[in-house]
């Protein structure tokens, strides 16, 4: 199983994921590929994707049971601890600075 999830993305991109995959909702495509594919649909989502950002995860033989990558600004950063893929936040950016 492949999921594909695409925030602030080109529609040429988006139409792009659909030849493969199925579009479950906006942005959320969903399939069952070779690794090779998937590797192509990644290396697609890398030159289109612009100021958006992605997140693609797979079912493969790790002790949660599926493996993540992510492209593009986000809060979200994948961390490895202890042989486990997690996932940490950046704090939140304010944009009030305090007057000087």
């Amino acid at each position: 199983m492949l999921v594909i999830v695409l925030e602030n993305a080109p529609a040429r991109l988006r139409g792009r994921l659909a030849v493969w995959l199925i579009e479950i909702r906006a942005g959320v495509y969903v399939g069952d590929l070779s690794i090779k594919v998937r590797d192509m649909i990644w290396s697609h989502i890398e030159k289109g994707i612009e100021e958006g950002n992605a997140v693609m995860a797979w079912s493969t033989n790790t002790e949660s049971g599926f493996d993540f990558m992510t492209l593009g600004k986000n809060r979200r950063l994948p961390v490895e601890l202890d042989g486990l893929k997690l996932v940490s936040f950046f704090p939140v950016e304010d944009d009030k600075k305090p007057a000087l």
